[in-house]
C-alpha cells in the first residue's frame, strides 16, 4: 500500500504443475491483477467450468480492492474512512470505520499484547520517518541518508499501544495522542488475504492457491491425478539479491496452509553501499539485521504475517522460545551466514526433509 516506494518482490513463488494426467472433471484456471495492496495478485483454481472460476476470481479481485481502500494509510477515497482518516484525526476525535478495520486492528493489537510488542500497530510515528527517507533514497539514490536518531527517539515517545482506543460497539477508533500514527503493514496483507480466501471457500471453492505478493494461501488439494499436496517454493534470499544460488531454498508441501516470508531483500534502500530494509526494530529504531529471511507456516495468513515480522526482529533463541507458546505455527530462519534453522514441526513439510507432493 505504498505507492511511492519500490514494489515488494514476489519472495515466495507458488509452484503449481499441471500434466496430462489431470482429474478430467476439473480444469486449472488462473488470472492476475495489480493495484490492490500495490502488489501482483495471482489466483489459481481447479474448477469444473470457466464460469465457476470467474465467479471466484471476481470475489478475489473485488474483495482485495475493497480492503485495499480500507487498510490504506497513504491515500484517501471518497466516502471511505480508512487508516489514513484515523491518523489524520489523531488526538482530535474518534472515527467511525468499517468492521473489517475494527477487526484487523483488534487482531493486531491482541497479537502484540499476547505474544510480542516488537510488532506494534502504534509504531507509525517512527515508521513514517523511515518511509520518507527510504522513498527519498529510492527516488534519488545520490541523496540517500539515514534518519536522524534524535528524530526517531522523539517519534518513539508516541507508540503506546494502550492509547489506540478501539470501540467495537460503536465501530470507532481513536488515537489519544495527536502525534500518534497507525501502521498496519506487518499484518494487513496477510489478514486481508485470509478474509478473501475464506470468502472464496464459503462460495464453494475446493481447490485453489492465492499468491498475494508472496503471501501464499492454499485451499484444499490440487485436483490433479496423483498429486495430493500443493508445492510452495521458499525464495532463496541470495538469489533474490542477485547473488549466486538456486531460486528456491526449499519446497513446502502442504494443503489448507499459509506461507509468509519477511526478508531483508523485499523493500530496502542503500546508504553508502549498505542496504537498510523496511523492518524497523522498536528497541533500536533501526532496521533489524539478524536474518536474511524468516518464513512462517500457519493455517491463518494474518497469524503468519504477524509472526514472520516478529521473528525477523527477535534473536533465534527468542523466536524459538516464543513459538513454543504458539500452536500450529512453524518457521524457517536463514541467517546472515546462510545457516538454515527450522522448528521441528516445519520439517514434515519440507522437500529437503523427505516430504512429497505426489502419491507413490
Amino acid at each position: 500500500m505504498r505507492k511511492i516506494i519500490k514494489l515488494p518482490i514476489l519472495f515466495i513463488i507458488a509452484i503449481i504443475s499441471i500434466t496430462s494426467c489431470n482429474n478430467k472433471e476439473y480444469t486449472k484456471y488462473d488470472n492476475t491483477f495489480y493495484d490492490a495492496f500495490d502488489t501482483i495478485i495471482v489466483f489459481t483454481a481447479y474448477t469444473k467450468t470457466d464460469e465457476e472460476f470467474n465467479k471466484y476470481y471476481d470475489i478475489v479481485k473485488n474483495e482485495f480492492e475493497r480492503l485495499h481502500k480500507l487498510y490504506n494509510q497513504y491515500d484517501s477515497f471518497k466516502g471511505i474512512n480508512n487508516i489514513k482518516t484515523i491518523n489524520e484525526n489523531a488526538g482530535i476525535k474518534a472515527i467511525k470505520v468499517d468492521k473489517d478495520i475494527i477487526n484487523l486492528l483488534k487482531f493486531s493489537k491482541d497479537m502484540s499484547e499476547k505474544y510480542s510488542n516488537k510488532t506494534n500497530i502504534a509504531f507509525g510515528s517512527v515508521l513514517e520517518i523511515w518511509h520518507e527517507y527510504r522513498t527519498e533514497g529510492l527516488n534519488k539514490p545520490e541523496n540517500a541518508k539515514l534518519p536522524n536518531m534524535e528524530d526517531l527517539k522523539k517519534a518513539s515517545e508516541y507508540i503506546d499501544l494502550s492509547k489506540v482506543i478501539i470501540d467495537e460497539k460503536n465501530s470507532t477508533v481513536f488515537l489519544k495522542d495527536k502525534n500518534m500514527a497507525l501502521d498496519i503493514g506487518a499484518t494487513s496483507k496477510g489478514y486481508a488475504s485470509q478474509l478473501v480466501i475464506d470468502k472464496v471457500k464459503e462460495e464453494g471453492c475446493i481447490s485453489a492457491i492465492l499468491n498475494a505478493g508472496g503471501n501464499i494461501l492454499s485451499v484444499g488439494k490440487p485436483e490433479e491425478k496423483g498429486k495430493y499436496k500443493w508445492s510452495i517454493g521458499i525464495q532463496n534470499p541470495n538469489s533474490e539479491m542477485g547473488d549466486t544460488g538456486t531460486s528456491n531454498t526449499d519446497i513446502v508441501y502442504a494443503n489448507d496452509i499459509s506461507v509468509v516470508t519477511s526478508g531483508d531483500y523485499q523493500r530496502y534502500y542503500e546508504v553508502e553501499g549498505k542496504r537498510y530494509n523496511h523492518i524497523i526494530d522498536p528497541s533500536t529504531l533501526m532496521p533489524a539485521d539478524k536474518f536474511k529471511s524468516v518464513t512462517v507456516l500457519s493455517k491463518d495468513s494474518g497469524v503468519a504475517d504477524f509472526f514472520s515480522t516478529t521473528l525477523f526482529m527477535l534473536s533465534l533463541e527468542e523466536g524459538k522460545e516464543l513459538l513454543e507458546k504458539v500452536e500450529d505455527v512453524e518457521a524457517i530462519w536463514i541467517d546472515k551466514n546462510n545457516k538454515i534453522t527450522t522448528t521441528n514441526g516445519m520439517k514434515q513439510y519440507l522437500k529437503s526433509k523427505g516430504a512429497k507432493a505426489i502419491s507413490d
